[in-house]
């Protein structure tokens, strides 16, 4: 049994793309798995930045609050409302 020339090309030939298309699979999955890792490092990330920004809003909103102001106007600034016979008013 002689085995035709085109044969001799084939088998060998198949067997080179079967190795080829088995790296691919392989470079593949690894790249899905590194690219899942680091889109996992990227959502953690998001989730830090998202706690930070709302321990930001919730300080902004003490910082901000009517009653703290006016309590460091008083105390920090030596500031009072002034009485009705401190007031002045001006027309033109």
């Amino acid at each position: 049994m002689n085995a035709s020339p085109l044969m001799r090309l084939v088998v060998p030939g198949l067997l080179l793309l079967t190795l080829l298309s088995s790296l691919a699979v392989v470079y593949t999955t690894h790249e899905s798995r590194r690219q899942f890792t680091h889109l996992q490092q990227l959502n953690s990330q998001r989730d830090e930045l998202v706690v930070d920004w709302w321990r930001l809003q919730i300080e902004e909103s003490y910082w901000s609050t009517h009653a703290r102001i006016d309590r460091e106007a008083r105390e920090r600034l030596g500031m009072h409302i002034p009485q009705p016979s401190d007031v002045f008013i001006v027309s033109q």
